[in-house]
C-alpha cells in the first residue's frame, strides 16, 4: 500500500521535474535492532517511482562502517543526500536521522529538490552572512512527532 496519496504523488512529480541533476539518497540501515528501519525503507521506495533524477542506494550500517563513517552515521535508521554534478558525486552534507516520516517527510523532499538542483528558501541577507562563515559548522534540527 502506498504511503503517499495519489494526489500528492502527482504534485511531488511536478516538482521533482524541475530537478536539473540527478540525487541518490543512501539509505543506512542494519536488519536487526532497527525499529524504524522497515518504514524509513517504505517510505523512501516510493520516490523513484516519482522521478528518474532519485535512486536509493541501501547500505548495511554494520556491514560497511566505512561508509557509514564517510558520511559521519552513527545509528540508525539515517539518509545522507547527495548529487551528481559534472559527472561527478558531491555530498550535500545533509542528513537524516531517523524516519522522514510526518512533517519530516516534507524536509525530505526539500533537502531533494535542493540537492536537484532547486534555489534554496534563504533571502539574500541570509545567503551572505552564511558566506562569510570561515569554518566547520555542524547544524542540528531536532524533531518531535506531533
Amino acid at each position: 500500500m502506498a504511503l503517499i496519496a495519489p494526489a500528492d504523488q502527482q504534485k511531488l512529480r511536478d516538482a521533482f521535474s524541475e530537478m536539473t541533476r540527478p540525487v541518490r539518497l543512501l539509505f543506512f540501515t542494519q536488519a536487526l535492532g532497527c525499529d524504524t528501519c522497515p518504514q524509513t525503507r517504505q517510505i523512501l521506495d516510493e520516490l523513484p517511482q516519482l522521478s528518474d533524477k532519485i535512486t536509493i542506494e541501501e547500505v548495511n550500517f554494520v556491514l560497511e562502517p566505512d561508509k557509514a563513517a564517510q558520511y559521519g552515521i552513527d545509528r540508525v535508521p539515517a539518509i545522507a543526500v547527495d548529487y551528481e554534478e559534472e559527472g561527478e558525486r558531491r555530498d550535500s552534507r545533509i542528513r537524516f536521522l531517523g524516519a522522514p516520516s510526518g512533517y519530516e517527510f516534507v524536509s525530505l523532499v526539500r533537502a531533494v529538490l535542493l540537492a536537484g538542483g532547486g534555489e534554496s528558501m534563504l533571502s539574500p541577507e541570509s545567503r551572505a552572512r552564511l558566506a562569510s562563515v570561515d569554518k566547520p559548522v555542524t547544524m542540528q534540527v531536532f524533531t518531535t512527532p506531533t
